[in-house]
């Protein structure tokens, strides 16, 4: 099956020092790549809770806007273009309680010349149960 990415991509190089900004602050890893997807974990713990103990549903922002960014920077060539985010939305379904982790997996909605919308659905990694829906909606701008 083609791939949707630009090139190829590791996760290796995802994790790397390039990509090294708030998710690394909240703790996010990517760890699977697929020809149309990518998904990430993020634990939920004193940096991703809200005062209840519970997963913050800026946490979940977080995660679903860096998985779809970064989806969106690698089907782009990155010398001539940027992609920057337009809007996003969230449904917070189920709380998830501090020690547990989630799980974010992004997938193509649109993907097109100016602009891109992606899909994010995280679960809780202990239940598998759909923790929270989001979508984003990127701009494609020429440097």
């Amino acid at each position: 099956m083609d791939s949707i990415w630009f090139r190829d991509y590791s996760l290796e190089e995802l994790n790397g020092d390039r990509l090294k900004n708030m998710t690394t602050h909240v703790g996010i890893k990517y760890t699977e790549l697929t020809h149309n997807s990518l998904s990430a974990t993020m634990p939920v713990d004193e940096k991703t809770t809200q005062p209840f103990g519970i997963l913050h549903g800026g946490a979940s922002c977080v995660l679903a806007e860096s998985l779809g960014s970064v989806c969106a920077w690698m089907t782009i060539d990155p010398t001539q273009y940027s992609a920057v985010g337009l809007e996003i939305n969230a449904n917070h379904i189920r709380g998830v309680k501090s020690g547990g982790e989630v799980k974010g997996t992004c997938t193509p909605l649109h993907v097109g010349r100016r602009t891109q919308v992606w899909n994010i659905q995280i679960h809780d990694t202990a239940s598998d149960k759909l923790v929270c829906t989001s979508r984003l909606t990127v701009a494609v701008i020429e440097k």
